[in-house]
């Protein structure tokens, strides 16, 4: 069933989101300290199985603070290079997997690098990154990362996987096979959400595809859905009743409806009208923010999973158009 408001409202819905007036202060000197505390780098160790068509290497790199990121990068076998390369986030609770899934991307013939996500990696898929909290506080928080440090922007969990996000580009950058004018970043959900902030951060990205996009107006995700992982906020907040205000302003730096006002690569999104994890509305709030040329696909009738295989296939048809 329909989960949020008929189609033609949705078209003309705006977010209510309110960007801070430090938000561009706020992440230049995040990513500004992270690229201080570790210059980009990555580092490649050759893994099996041996495919006869890809190539596979369990990678690490530096993210927030310098902190060790892993991931797995896909090269075609025998390639040259430079090569059109993306740059792939995970969902929410998810890892970076097995080395030898999701093996669609380079063996279409791109350089593919699949980032592992800090802290998760425990519910659906291997992670293998620890949430290295540094000297931030973690604070009382329901299970899972919702409202890990959400007291304070500083603190929050989203700013040390964002700036992650970012400096995976950075770090395959330095990689001789990759062209460096034709990178794209994409994930679905939780990654969507990741995709739209790097595409916000840096003016590089050659393209974005967010499937679904998680971390998509806060505002009115929280009080539309009873559906983790936005009820996970919801939850803190019917307890500290006191914190609405705070906890507000921190995730207002990091909405996807804020970093898609900043971003100028061509997109793609897409949404799922029967979605009850990211409320179709939250999308069209991000998507109706993206400065950049954008279009938007509707599964009308699909949940959360939206286009699954018919997704990927329009993902590539994009991606070979946009980083030809």
């Amino acid at each position: 069933m329909l989960t949020d408001l008929p189609l033609e409202q949705l078209w003309q819905y705006r977010s209510a989101q309110t960007t801070p007036d430090d938000f561009d202060t706020f992440w230049a000197d995040t990513l500004a300290e992270s690229r201080a505390a570790a210059p980009a780098s990555i580092e490649l160790v050759r893994v099996e199985p041996e495919l006869a068509s890809v190539e596979l290497y369990d990678v690490t790199f530096p993210g927030f603070a310098g902190q060790p990121i892993k991931g797995w990068l896909r090269v075609p076998a025998g390639a040259s290079g430079p090569l059109p390369t993306i740059v792939q986030y995970i969902g929410y609770g998810g890892g970076r997997g097995r080395a030898w899934e999701n093996l669609l991307w380079a063996s279409a013939g791109f350089v593919h690098l699949q980032m592992d996500t800090r802290g998760q990696g425990a519910a659906w898929s291997a992670g293998a990154t620890g949430d290295d909290l540094g000297p931030a506080a973690a604070g009382p928080q329901i299970a899972g990362v919702m409202t890990r440090g959400v007291d304070a922007p500083e603190d929050y969990y989203y700013r040390r996987l964002m700036t992650d996000a970012v400096r995976a580009v950075d770090a395959v950058r330095t990689l001789d096979i990759v062209d460096e004018s034709r990178i794209a970043v994409l994930g679905t959900s939780q990654g969507g959400g990741l995709a739209l902030a790097v595409a916000g951060l840096r003016d590089d990205i050659a393209a974005v595809a967010a499937n679904v996009p998680f971390l998509s107006d806060f505002p009115r995700a929280i009080v539309i859905t009873d559906a983790r992982p936005y009820h996970e906020i919801t939850e803190y907040l019917a307890v500290h009743r006191e914190k609405t205000d705070q906890v507000l302003r921190t995730l207002s730096y990091h909405d996807a409806v804020s970093f898609s006002a900043r971003a100028s690569a061509p997109a793609r999104f897409s949404v799922a009208l029967m979605d009850v994890v990211t409320p179709p509305s939250t999308v069209f709030g991000a998507f109706h923010s993206y400065a950049g040329e954008k279009d938007l696909r509707v599964w009308p009738y699909n949940g959360h999973e939206s286009g699954q295989a018919d997704e990927e296939a329009e993902m590539l048809a994009f991606l070979r158009t946009r980083l030809a």
